[in-house]
């Protein structure tokens, strides 16, 4: 692995593949950051007015984030939406009829992205993040 983490990109783009580590890394910044949020502003009416450019921002980010990891699974980065309603249909708590088939999604989600290895090799996504192609100058 390069040890390398393209910042700039990691939170703002949907191409490309992400490792698992890197993954790992992304997804405890994004808890992170809605943990101090919601510990900062944590009355009704600051989140009312906050909320609507926080939680979009936090949302698009995490589309990008598993997008990418799913890319390396060889899946379409399209499945982030089922997770993403997922997330959006058990937050703050569960208390819908749903709630176990959304469970089962998260589930699915941590064990595809978090647990199982990325395509060996480059797919139709790009190239193995852990082995980049190097150029030959």
């Amino acid at each position: 692995m390069s040890g390398y983490i393209d910042w700039k990109t990691l939170f703002v783009s949907a191409e490309g593949r992400l490792s698992r580590n890197t993954f790992w890394v992304a997804a405890a910044i994004l808890f992170g950051v809605l943990i101090v949020y919601e510990a900062v502003f944590d009355g009704v009416t600051e989140r009312l007015l906050t909320g609507w450019f926080v939680y979009p921002i936090l949302v698009f980010a995490g589309v990008c984030v598993l997008s990418k990891r799913l890319h390396d699974r060889g899946k379409s980065g399209w499945y982030a939406a089922l997770v993403i309603v997922a997330l959006i249909g058990l937050w703050p708590y569960p208390d819908g009829a749903f709630d176990f088939l959304f469970l089962l999604v998260l589930i699915w989600a941590a064990i595809e992205c978090g647990v199982l290895v990325g395509e060996q090799g480059a797919n139709r996504f790009g190239p193995n993040p852990l082995r980049p192609v190097l150029s030959a100058s």
